[in-house]
């Protein structure tokens, strides 16, 4: 589970301009970071398969939102995943 604190780091980092909290970047930067949770999650409870769902949901989720981000900004998108460090 993402703390406040947690969640407002995670913002900070991928935020476009100061008050930024729902933009492509900000939303696929806390899925990411939920999604590392939950992954180690599952390492330590594997037959969790409510977890899991929750998981494959919010990949799905992030992988929505990047389609988006590359089709309207390739810049923006390429940055964003460099910094995340997420392959494509």
């Amino acid at each position: 589970m993402l703390t406040k604190n947690k969640k407002q780091k995670v913002i900070k980092v991928a935020a476009i301009h100061e008050k930024d909290t729902g933009s492509p970047e900000v939303q696929v930067s806390i899925l990411t970071k939920r999604i590392e949770e939950l992954a180690r999650h599952l390492k330590k409870h594997a037959k969790d398969k409510h977890s899991r769902r929750g998981l494959l949901k919010m990949v799905a989720d992030r992988q929505t939102h990047l389609r988006y981000l590359q089709k309207k900004s390739e810049k923006r998108y390429g940055s964003l995943v460099r910094k995340l460090e997420l392959k494509k």
